[in-house]
């Protein structure tokens, strides 16, 4: 009783292994990846900063935006309302983007013009 058994799974594992399901692996230019990945690398870097002062110049405008409303009891028009009681300056913003304000849900975001 257990040959017959140890004979099926044996064949059953020999059979599941069998098969083509690889595909070829992509061939590799190392010589370009070598010499590119310095400029690769910059970019990624430069691409990081950029969406790391968007995120927190958007964070920070909110919060003002938020103290405004907490001690005024209204939401302001603009962002120069913020300037200089909550706000030292409007934050910049990197180059190629602007921040909008929207004055009906008082939040602002920064996006591409």
């Amino acid at each position: 009783m257990r040959k017959p058994f140890i004979f099926v799974a044996a064949a059953a594992l020999l059979l599941a292994g069998c098969g083509d399901n690889s595909k070829p692996a992509p061939a590799v230019k190392a010589a370009d990846d070598v010499v590119s990945a310095p400029v690769n690398y910059v970019g990624a870097v430069v691409q990081a900063q950029k969406q790391a002062e968007k995120v927190i110049d958007v964070s920070f405008i909110n919060q003002a935006v938020q103290m405004f409303q907490a001690s005024e009891g209204r939401l302001p028009k603009d962002l120069q309302e913020l300037v200089p009681n909550y706000l030292a300056k409007i934050p910049a913003v990197p180059f190629g983007y602007k921040i909008v304000y929207n004055p009906a849900t008082g939040t602002a975001s920064v996006t591409k013009p």
